[in-house]
């Protein structure tokens, strides 16, 4: 037996393994999308995986569901909703964080340390202790039940691991690099623009996936800062809010839920190229 065949053979287990775990994490989701598709009666009467079974019964599938929560439960509103909510809510505090790490990471300052060290020792605070006094500012300045109100709670919320993150990657960056720089008279705000942003964008695209996909899946910020309002509420909160306490209409769970879920797969699978390297990225040298 060669030695190729050797590594072959014994990287077996190893894809075994890993697909054995992807097939786990991924039969949820493919349950929801089959119920999705079916009828009422159908997803009533018997479970998702029967639809594996021979003979094929086409009668059993629609696009029902997905009409009426679109149409007439307002997921429509909602997912535009979402879009106003993540999008700003992501773009914010990677912005803001970016020029905070770059300070941390490359400008001289006193007590810099002290700050870093401040900023980050915020990520084990717990959002809940925050929610009444911020609440209570939101309601002092009129915020509440607002997009700002919304967007500055997960900005505040997001920065101290974004501010981390990026300040380990661009820790990491060559020194010679930015004197170069330096020495050919650039100024720090144009090795940050020219240097540092550009090789940078692994570990920009990986916090913005983050980021995303946290502010598109929350619920309790959005229930305490914009409440069940149809006019403002995002996906999550509608989602929450279509069966009633007497369980009514649960059917359509399965299409709202693979609606919600359709947007943060399509974001992470087209950006998943930088999701590893920037996570990696600055995981020496920090």
């Amino acid at each position: 037996m060669t030695d190729k065949m050797k590594k072959l053979l014994a990287k077996i287990p190893i894809h075994i393994i890993v697909i054995t775990i992807a097939m786990a994490w991924m039969t949820p989701s493919v349950g929801v999308f089959i119920n999705s598709l079916r009828s009422p009666q159908a997803i009533k009467s018997t479970g998702w995986w029967t639809v594996f079974r021979t003979p094929f019964d086409f009668t059993q599938w629609t696009l029902e569901n997905y009409v009426t929560v679109l149409e007439a439960q307002g997921l429509a509103r909602s997912f535009r909703n979402s879009l106003l909510i993540s999008i700003p809510a992501t773009i914010l505090p990677i912005l803001v964080a970016a020029f905070a790490a770059y300070a941390f990471a490359w400008m001289q300052f006193r007590g810099r340390q002290v700050l870093f060290s401040i900023v980050v020792g915020l990520l084990v605070v717990p959002l809940q202790m925050t929610f009444v006094p911020i609440y209570s500012v939101f309601t002092r300045l009129g915020l509440n039940g607002t997009f700002i109100a919304i967007w500055a709670a997960h900005t505040g919320y997001g920065l101290p691991f974004a501010v981390y993150l990026l300040r380990n990657f661009f820790g990491s960056l060559p020194k010679d690099l930015f004197e170069s720089a330096y020495l050919d008279g650039a100024s720090p705000f144009t090795a940050f623009t020219q240097l540092a942003l550009p090789l940078s964008l692994p570990s920009l695209a990986s916090l913005a996936i983050f980021q995303f996909l946290w502010v598109w899946n929350d619920l309790l910020v959005a229930l305490i800062y914009l409440g069940g309002t149809p006019a403002v509420a995002p996906l999550t909160v509608r989602v929450a809010g279509l069966v009633d306490s007497l369980g009514a209409d649960w059917h359509l769970l399965p299409a709202a839920a693979f609606i919600s879920m359709l947007l943060p797969m399509i974001v992470f699978f087209s950006m998943q190229q930088y999701f590893v390297r920037g996570i990696l990225a600055g995981s020496v040298k920090g």
